[in-house]
């Protein structure tokens, strides 16, 4: 059974979906004004405006505490998988030890490693 999706999510998936086409209506000219889009599609100003000079949205955005970069993540990703492919599914030591292999490759000083969860 699918998750159920609570109210404040499921606004946030509509209001997403008229920001969205808002930025597609101006960019394509058929409104020429930002607060007419605003009218037009109940959406707030602050947002469409941050939206138009290249923002992202929230939920799109990666947090800035990530110690691996999303290419680092995919990569250790991709080696649980083959270790599950091969029948030899990596112990959560084995991967914080790979993650700390793939942090100490990248070369900061000082060595940075992951923490235990």
């Amino acid at each position: 059974m699918p998750p159920k999706r609570t109210e404040s999510s499921r606004n946030s998936a509509h209001q997403e979906g008229r920001i969205l086409l808002a930025i597609q209506a101006i960019k394509n000219e058929e409104i020429s004004s930002l607060r007419d889009a605003v009218r037009r599609f109940n959406v707030p100003f602050s947002t469409l405006r941050d939206r138009l000079h290249g923002h992202q949205f929230r939920s799109e955005s990666r947090a800035n505490n990530h110690k691996l970069t999303q290419t680092e993540e995919e990569s250790l990703k991709q080696w649980i998988l083959s270790m599950d492919l091969r029948r030899s599914a990596p112990r959560p030591t084995s991967v914080r030890e790979m993650a700390n292999l793939l942090l100490a490759r990248r070369g900061t000083t000082p060595i940075q490693t992951v923490g235990e969860k």
